[in-house]
């Protein structure tokens, strides 16, 4: 009896992928080859090129958008006694700069239990006589309504801040109407220098400070030593090491040539994930409309009540199907919770409803099919304590 073959295993369909390849490489060949690697030219035509991507005068590169949104807060002097308004359904880095800067996070709700975006009616019931400063968060690359929330801070005299960091990409409605928006270049994002991060600020002096406090302080760079351009230095600042280096620049340059064109792959497929979900599983929602501006850096779903999640997503695991959750609230961290109990309950219920699916450019029609029919049979198993 011959033996049976052998069983070949299902490809992995990734939550997300960078995409690299001889272009990258080539460009930080470029670098080695030239012998300068800290913050030079090519971060500086990074810098260019991104804003004018953006539809903004110029943009500061740092080296992540940890230190974006830090450097934003400090430049517009967000400090001790101050408080900040963020949302809790987001990374934990949105509230964790606040004390950074030593300044106190005050958390908001979302609109709605099936609309992720922070709640401008939450927020005016939350402003204080120290609230100095309020962050909105693109969730998941969907835009926020920034004018509107530009129209809330100055009813308040708040500094308004973009989390960008889903949203590199989404021309005209991010970095235009804030004071200050930060973006993320880390490996999952739409574009990658595989940890980075931008600043755009709207006014000229204090994006100069931000300039200066990525780097010490200081009121010249190496490059500019160097090249002759200055002699010497002073510290104007009490500032960071936020540097980029010259292989991200490099990295940042040919990746956002083609960030337009990977936003539009993922936004098809997000499409197509709409149209299979509709037809296959009408009890699986997708969060806003299917015409929201977005740069859909995630596809995320809310499954139908009483779902367990965890099953859901070992099933998928064993199917070979990568899931996972964004995000849980940063409210109900044990570093948080110290401050004092919070309810935030449409926060609360996305966070116990949300699962996020596969996308990426790198994936075909085909598999969003295989992502939704792997998830139907996932759903379809009876739960233990069903009667």
């Amino acid at each position: 009896m011959s033996p049976a073959a052998p069983t070949v295993p299902l490809p992995l369909v990734e939550l997300g992928a960078p995409v690299l390849g001889e272009p990258e490489k080539a460009a930080l060949a470029e670098v080695i080859d030239s012998g300068w690697l800290t913050m030079g030219e090519r971060v500086r035509r990074f810098e260019r090129e991104f804003a004018a991507l953006h539809g903004v005068e110029d943009a500061v590169a740092v080296g992540s958008a940890t230190a974006a949104l830090l450097l934003s807060l400090a430049a517009h002097d967000v400090g001790p006694g101050d408080e900040v308004l963020v949302p809790s359904m987001s990374f934990v880095a949105t509230a964790n700069v606040v004390h950074h800067v030593g300044a106190t996070p005050v958390f908001v709700d979302l609109e709605a239990a099936d609309r992720p975006h922070m709640s401008l009616a939450d927020a005016r019931a939350r402003v204080t006589g120290r609230t100095r400063a309020v962050i909105v968060m693109h969730y998941g690359g969907y835009a926020m309504d920034v004018p509107a929330w530009r129209a809330f801070a100055d009813r308040h005299g708040l500094v308004l801040i973009e989390d960008a960091a889903h949203a590199a990409g989404l021309t005209g409605r991010t970095g235009v109407a804030s004071h200050a928006a930060a973006y993320s270049f880390f490996t999952n994002k739409n574009m990658t220098t595989a940890e980075g991060g931008m600043v755009i600020v709207g006014d000229g002096e204090r994006r100069e400070r931000v300039r200066r406090m990525r780097s010490h302080g200081m009121t010249t760079s190496t490059l500019d030593r160097d090249r002759g351009r200055a002699v010497g230095y002073d510290v104007v600042d009490v500032g960071h090491n936020f540097r980029m280096d010259e292989l991200r620049g490099a990295l940042g340059l040919v990746q956002l040539a083609r960030l337009p064109g990977w936003n539009d792959a993922r936004r098809a497929l997000t499409a197509r994930y709409r149209e299979v979900l509709a037809a296959e599983l009408p009890g699986v929602r997708v969060p806003f409309a299917a015409d929201h501006p977005t740069t859909a850096h995630i596809l995320p779903v809310l499954l139908p009540p009483g779902t367990d999640r965890r099953a859901v997503m070992a099933f998928l695991r064993e199917a070979r199907v990568q899931s996972s959750m964004h995000y849980p609230p940063i409210h109900e961290f044990d570093v948080y919770r110290r401050a004092g109990a919070l309810t935030l309950p449409h926060t609360e219920a996305f966070a116990a409803a949300e699962l996020t699916l596969p996308l990426h450019p790198l994936l075909a029609p085909a598999d969003v099919d295989r992502v939704v029919r792997t998830l139907a049979e996932a759903l379809a198993i009876p739960r233990e304590d069903s009667p």
